[in-house]
């Protein structure tokens, strides 16, 4: 089941997936989410993607059955909240074309995770951590300023891993 979730901000209207319409206060002066769904409306993938969001609810890293997160193509700045770490069954993490500056070391823990998108950000160094991710399948980093030296020890471990430039 896929959740969309629409944020109709003029009349701080919130459509959750499968017709059901709860009204929430919009938020049009700093593009964050305040709360998100209730567990039952919740499946295992969210969908937050081109929203203009600025920062996100560390609610959504207490969603520890989530399996796939979309934050991309938002104004998201500075690094991923280190408590991504919850979602430990996380397979699949979009975090593209934001202007994120950093990625946590805690990312590094997320051992299931299967495919990163960081591409088209603001990053320049990466945590020696993800390297631990040894699933992991695809990565992309293209779209950013990251140092050959970084590059060459993330490949150190992650030999299987498709490392897009």
């Amino acid at each position: 089941m896929r959740i969309n979730l629409f944020i109709w901000s003029a009349v701080g209207l919130m459509l959750l997936g499968a017709g059901c319409l709860v009204n929430q206060p919009s938020s049009t002066t700093d593009n964050t989410i305040s709360s998100t769904p209730p567990s039952s409306s919740v499946s295992n993938r969210l969908d937050l993607s081109s929203r203009g969001l600025k920062s996100v609810s560390l609610d959504i890293f207490n969603r520890i059955e989530l399996e796939e997160l979309d934050l991309s193509d938002n104004q998201l700045t500075g690094a991923l909240p280190a408590e991504i770490r919850h979602l430990q069954k996380l397979r699949v993490l979009d975090a593209s074309g934001n202007q994120m500056t950093g990625v946590p070391a805690e990312i590094g823990q997320l051992s299931r995770l299967e495919e990163l998108d960081l591409s088209d950000n603001q990053l320049t160094g990466l945590p020696l951590e993800l390297g631990n991710l040894h699933g992991l399948h695809r990565l992309d980093l293209s779209g950013n300023n990251i140092s050959q030296q970084d590059l060459n020890t993330i490949r150190v471990g992650l030999t299987n891993t498709e490392i897009i430039e």
